[in-house]
């Protein structure tokens, strides 16, 4: 029998993902009851998931490059 690696994903229960972000369980929550942003979950059940990869994903999307907005900035000056 041959035997497929798969890549493993990890996947993060609300407080561990709330810990990962540095936000409160409650925070999630309430944003994915607004829909606030556009934070991939999944919903096993009662049970709710975030994927680790989707996690760095929204960090990332919200890094702020302080530089390169002053550069934008004085170029539209």
């Amino acid at each position: 029998m041959m035997t497929v690696n798969r890549p493993t994903r990890k996947y993060l229960d609300t407080v561990e993902a709330a810990q990962f972000l540095g936000v409160a369980p409650q925070t999630l929550t309430v944003w994915r009851c607004t829909k606030r942003y556009n934070l991939p979950y999944v919903k096993v059940g009662g049970s709710v998931r975030y994927e680790e990869s989707d996690l760095i994903a929204f960090m990332e999307s919200r890094k702020v490059h302080p530089i390169a907005d002053v550069v934008l900035q004085e170029a539209a000056l």
